[in-house]
């Protein structure tokens, strides 16, 4: 519960900043080092945005923020035009040891983000005309998800998450460290389809881990080895 309440306050101060909420800043005296964001859509007159300034804001939110919702600690970057302009770690990466965050080596627990790195191997799939968006998912699995509706599941409603499931989270995180087989689970944890495809927004863990199962399917290697090879490696993400 830390880690998820970690990530859903990291993305309010990252939606804040990108938003058009940020609260006005004082000019700040800046280093001739900081990195500043050029865009020509900044109006005349008015101080560009520098890591000092970004700082300062974060400064004054991000070590409130961590203890009044009990998190040990946090890393913020902000990105503008693929570089890196302002990254920091706040807090604790072993609170027991007083040992703090590093933005360069404390590691997190990606949670949900790593939604991104299965959708981007299926559009990876499909812009090589292995998968097709809008057929029914059942043309891709070796077992079958039961009708409902009139309407099939297709990995367009799966990106959408308006593929219709109910979201449970029974069984959803593992007692032990050992990878559980990926068809195995999609098989067996099966929920309730309890809306019409394509027409209610409706946040689905399974639905997104099913997509995954599609990609080793297809792709004929297992998931995380399709990752590593086709998404790590050619990015240089190496840990």
């Amino acid at each position: 519960m830390r880690k998820f309440t970690a990530l859903i306050m990291l993305g309010f101060i990252l939606s804040s900043l990108a938003g058009g909420q940020v609260p006005l800043i004082p000019t700040l005296p800046t280093k001739e080092a900081d990195k500043q964001i050029t865009s020509s859509s900044v109006p005349s007159g008015v101080h560009e945005l520098t890591a000092s300034d970004v700082e300062a804001f974060l400064d004054g939110i991000v070590p409130l923020q961590l203890e009044q919702q009990d998190i040990a600690g946090a890393t913020v970057a902000i990105v503008k035009d693929g570089k890196i302009l302002f990254a920091k770690g706040y807090g604790y990466a072993d609170v027991k040891n007083k040992k703090p965050v590093s933005a360069e080596e404390t590691l997190f627990r990606p949670g949900s983000v790593s939604k991104l790195f299965t959708w981007t191997a299926v559009m990876q799939l499909a812009e090589q005309g292995k998968l097709d968006l809008d057929r029914d998912v059942n043309e891709y699995l070796d077992f079958k998800i039961p009708e409902a509706f009139g309407q099939p599941i297709t990995l367009k409603n799966i990106l959408t998450h308006t593929a219709g499931f109910e979201e449970q989270l029974k069984d959803f995180f593992a007692a032990d460290k050992t990878n559980p087989n990926l068809g195995e689970y999609v098989k067996t944890h099966l929920p309730k389809r309890i809306f019409p495809s394509g027409t209610t927004p409706a946040y689905s863990n399974y639905a997104t881990t099913l997509a995954g199962y599609i990609v080793e399917r297809v792709s004929g290697q297992p998931f995380t080895e399709y990752v590593e090879q086709h998404i790590f490696k050619p990015l240089g993400m190496t840990r």
